[in-house]
């Protein structure tokens, strides 16, 4: 994984400045499918995603629940193209891979700036929808370990209430078989459950949040049973 992630930074940054965004787009998606490919044929892993159908083709914010490295980059390649990730600012400050985020549309925040991060989201979000991209959210914030959930934060929904997008939740059990910090795989089926707009025109935040969170969960439960 290490070679791969070093092969997509270094691509990322040699054709970036010679190449306009869209181009940056589509190798991070061949690199998120390449992943998920080379994952089925050395590790046994396939993927079965049931309402693909539920996400538009243009401007949209997706929460993801988030408990492994799988999610991170195999949605890269099962998502449509323009995708804008809401990520932790630590991850850009790694040699290549950080500078490579940067230029694939990463929304970097300071977890402990608070306000300040909520600003930065709220505004390069803002702007990411405005280009009919994708934002991209993990409202837990970090991994969380498989049948265990974490506070969701609020920032997707603000955006959500700012901008009037829908939300689109996703849940999937990838943490069965590929576990919290663990660089262990183990064959099977990850499911993927991506659930129908979720309206937020004239809602507030916190009622937006609710939702999504109850309908993740809910679906959580259902995988892993």
């Amino acid at each position: 994984m290490n070679l791969s992630v070093l092969i997509f930074s270094i691509l990322i940054i040699f054709f970036r400045p010679f190449l306009p965004n869209i181009y940056s787009d589509k190798l991070s998606t061949l690199w998120g499918r390449f992943n998920v490919y080379f994952q089925h044929l050395i590790c046994g892993l396939t993927v079965e995603i049931i309402g693909r159908e539920n996400i538009p083709k243009k401007k949209a914010i997706l929460m993801i629940k988030h408990q492994s490295t799988w999610e991170t980059i195999a949605f890269r390649g099962l998502l449509p193209i323009k995708q804008s990730w809401v990520v932790k600012q630590e991850l850009t400050k790694i040699p290549l891979f950080g500078t490579a985020l940067k230029f694939s549309g990463a929304i970097s925040l300071d977890r402990k700036s608070g306000r300040k991060a909520m600003i930065k989201l709220l505004r390069e979000g803002k702007r990411s929808l405005e280009k009919d991209r994708l934002v991209i959210i993990f409202p837990e914030g970090t991994r969380t370990t498989q049948g265990q959930k974490s506070k969701y934060n609020s920032g997707g929904a603000i955006l959500a209430e700012n901008t009037g997008c829908p939300i689109i939740p996703i849940a999937h059990n990838a943490g069965v078989f590929w576990s919290r910090r663990s660089v262990k795989k183990y064959p099977g089926v990850i499911k993927v459950r991506i659930g129908k707009p979720i309206k937020t025109k004239d809602r507030k935040a916190a009622d937006i949040l609710k939702e999504v969170e109850e309908w993740i969960e809910n679906q959580m439960k259902i995988l892993i049973s």
